[in-house]
């Protein structure tokens, strides 16, 4: 009866303390926040949301007027024209200098039309790091949540030692006392040294779960590094809220998630494109103004000084310059074409990517329903094979079962209490899953 009180006990034990000591535990929300600072994919996205910031910089001070100077010197050898118009066989130099000037008056309203393009760009590459965002805190999500599935396999594993060591100590005092044989010890042995084996494979897929998650937050080591497992309150109903149907939760998720938002953002510029491909049917109208002087000197002939006929040459300009379009080999037709196309393949893009969204959705609602599902089944499981294991470990210590039937029993209790729990954790996930896709924070 102590033997059975005493493994009791150890079992309650383990099932609420954690595999390992724990120095500094993080929860689901730290471990989301620091990927997302630290994920270089992420810092990626953050550089093309910078370079769309230039970009749109760009097309704004398109508008503005440039402004270009020019300096030239040349020199001329042989029969040239003199400063009194007649030619002679004599060296000549030039120096010439000018300011100018030109601003966009008219361009097919390209300018304002490819402004908007870039702002739409900017705002979908925006969309785009949020969604980044989003897919590192759901790959986080999924490596938290195998880690706690590993930890209740080693938790089952760790609690057959325990069982498995008692009975050892059991068999061995009546070993001693003569009351049973050494192949019974010796079979007892054999499977405490399975379960031995069985508990250090968890350990190892435990810890192989750890890296992938250090893996993802960018940690150098995992070394030190766990996990806050969520309380497991034995009175814990999942079955008090009803979940929200896969197409509600499909329309509130049309309005906020950032790849919809983009794709959408992205139509929009494609129209743009079209605007800007078509400015290439209309006249262009500039405006230019200039300033600009020279100095001119003919080799073994008087010449004003330098600044003197600068001063003397000093002249201005202003004008204006209209393009009219005639015909460019059909390039601006095969532009318009080409812009249509894009517009087409980005309205299917948007497409997909909603169908996309809603088969996640569906998928995670349902395996909310399978979780529940199993969790129902196994609470039940688990309970009755409690009850089995009891009766069967209280015959085994009597001598009334076997060493086969009571590994059994053993066997199937501890896996139901593992299956409940897992049940658990993946409904836990599943329903978090779901708040995620309607705007909510991944934790639980």
């Amino acid at each position: 009866m102590k033997t059975r009180i005493v493994c009791c006990s150890a079992i309650a034990t383990l099932l609420i303390v954690p595999v390992g000591a724990q120095t500094h535990a993080w929860d689901l929300r730290e471990c989301c926040n620091y990927a997302v600072e630290h994920n270089i994919n992420i810092k990626q996205r953050e550089n093309s949301r910078e370079q769309r910031e230039l970009q749109l910089s760009t097309a704004k001070n398109s508008r503005l007027p440039d402004l270009n100077g020019s300096a030239s010197e040349s020199f001329s050898f042989g029969r040239g024209l003199t400063l009194d118009n007649t030619y002679a066989n004599r060296s000549t130099s030039s120096t010439s200098f000018s300011l100018g000037t030109s601003v966009p008056l008219f361009t097919g309203f390209q300018i304002p039309n490819t402004v908007k393009l870039n702002q739409l760009n900017l705002e979908a590459a925006t969309h785009d790091l949020e969604k980044a965002k989003n897919d590192i805190r759901m790959q986080v999500a999924q490596a938290y949540v195998q880690i706690l599935y590993n930890m209740e396999i080693a938790d089952v594993a760790h609690r057959q030692i325990d069982i498995d060591s008692a009975q050892v100590l059991r068999l061995q005092a009546f070993v001693d006392n003569g009351k049973a044989s050494q192949a019974q010890l010796s079979q007892q042995l054999a499977t405490l040294a399975k379960a031995k084996l069985t508990a250090t494979q968890a350990d190892n897929t435990l810890q192989l779960s750890l890296l992938s998650l250090t893996q993802l937050l960018e940690l150098p080591s995992p070394e030190g590094f766990t996990i806050v497992r969520p309380a497991i309150n034995s009175q814990f109903s999942i079955f008090n809220s009803q979940l929200v149907t896969p197409d509600a939760i499909y329309q509130e998720a049309l309005a906020m998630k950032p790849e919809v938002q983009a794709e959408q953002l992205r139509l929009t510029a494609s129209e743009r494109s079209i605007d800007i491909a078509k400015a290439g049917l209309y006249p262009t109208l500039s405006l230019s103004a200039g300033l600009q002087s020279n100095y001119y000197k003919t080799n073994g002939m008087a010449a004003d000084p330098f600044f003197t006929q600068l001063r003397n040459n000093f002249s201005q300009y202003i004008g204006l310059n209209l393009n009219v379009p005639i015909f460019n080999r059909f390039q601006t037709r095969n532009s318009i074409r080409s812009a249509k196309l894009d517009r087409e393949n980005q309205v299917l893009q948007l497409d997909n990517v909603k169908k996309s969204l809603y088969k996640e959705i569906q998928q995670a609602y349902y395996n909310a329903i399978a979780a529940r599902s199993k969790y129902t089944s196994s609470e039940t499981a688990a309970q009755s094979s409690k009850d089995a294991f009891v009766l069967t470990q209280a015959k085994y210590e009597n001598g009334k079962a076997t060493i086969t039937e009571f590994n059994e029993s053993k066997n199937n209790y501890l896996n139901a209490e593992s299956d409940l729990v897992q049940a658990r954790y993946e409904y836990l996930y599943q329903t978090a899953l779901l708040d995620f896709y309607r705007g909510k924070d991944l934790n639980f």
